[in-house]
């Protein structure tokens, strides 16, 4: 009788890992698209909404979806014991992340924070290492530390030699979004990864319910079809659609395939970057981007 074998995925979450299929990729490969459109999205919901109505409204609309799916599934609660790490998932993953670059986009540029966050598989890989107590090979940390210095290097040589406010927020948005993958990684085992993040945004919705009528009332709205668009995706195809399709990929194909199409994400950004919002890349940005892919890659095949 065949067995489902468990491994952490490149942003820290467990999922089943086996033989995989064309479907699978396709799916794998649509998470990844989805994913790569977040920071766009997020840049044209910013014409529309102001950066704390976008976010908590963002998570309402995809806390809705999610309980509708848990609620038509029959989905159980998850036990007690578990509350605390979908406390973590939470802070890190549906309030820190967005919030954190939202703000970060209102000055910086989606090309510059997507080369930024590429940084997010090293990060979660050292906050998996932290929590779960594992040690890494030297050329798993040597690999990741160039890949930071690479990161580090751009930003100061694009900031003008100093960091600048968006930084400050892009690089405290990896710190705790790699928590919340790490403690969703931990919860992944004992449910799936879809459940993870459907239950961390229901069990949200009380404070981002009240959260989006404050904000809303505070912040002005201007509704256009650019805002409208940004939010619908950020909400529907980041924060859950995206997620799904991702989990199911990686479940059908595995970890090493899944992997390899995730590399592509922070250059597939770039490529939006230009297309949907008209930025004009400098020659740094695509260089540093293919590097810290090529340092993702290496820690991922020393981890292996």
């Amino acid at each position: 009788m065949r067995t489902k074998s468990s491994a952490i995925a490149p942003t820290g979450i467990a999922v089943s890992s086996r033989p995989g299929s064309s479907f699978g990729t396709l799916q794998a490969a649509l998470g990844v698209a989805a994913f790569s459109l977040t920071f766009p999205a997020t840049a044209w919901g910013l014409e529309s909404f102001g950066p704390w109505s976008l976010v908590a409204v963002r998570s309402v609309l995809a806390a809705l979806i999610a309980g509708g799916c848990l609620l038509a599934l029959r989905v159980p609660l998850p036990a007690r014991r578990h509350w605390t790490g979908l406390a973590v998932v939470v802070a890190g993953v549906v309030v820190g992340f967005p919030l954190l670059t939202t703000l970060a986009l209102r000055t910086s540029t989606a090309a510059h924070a997507a080369v930024v966050v590429g940084l997010l598989p090293l990060t979660t890989a050292l906050f998996s290492a932290l929590r779960v107590g594992t040690r890494p090979s030297r050329t798993f940390w040597t690999a990741a530390l160039a890949g930071a210095a690479a990161v580090v290097a751009f930003t100061v040589q694009q900031s003008g030699g100093a960091l600048t406010t968006a930084d400050l927020y892009l690089f405290a948005a990896l710190l705790v979004c790699a928590a919340g993958y790490t403690e969703g990684g931990r919860l992944a085992r004992v449910m799936p990864g879809w459940q993870v993040i459907g239950w961390a945004l229901v069990l949200c919705l009380p404070f981002t319910l009240p959260a989006a009528a404050v904000a809303l009332s505070y912040e002005p709205v201007d509704l256009t079809w650019h805002g409208v668009s940004g939010l619908l995706w950020v909400a529907v195809g980041s924060q859950f659609v995206g997620m799904v399709v991702w989990y199911r990929g990686m479940a059908a194909i595995g970890i090493p395939k899944a992997s390899q199409l995730q590399l592509a994400q922070p250059l597939l950004t770039l490529v939006w970057s230009v297309l949907l919002l008209g930025e004009h890349l400098t020659v740094a940005a695509p260089l540093t981007a293919a590097a810290v892919l090529v340092c993702i890659a290496v820690t991922q095949r020393a981890r292996g």
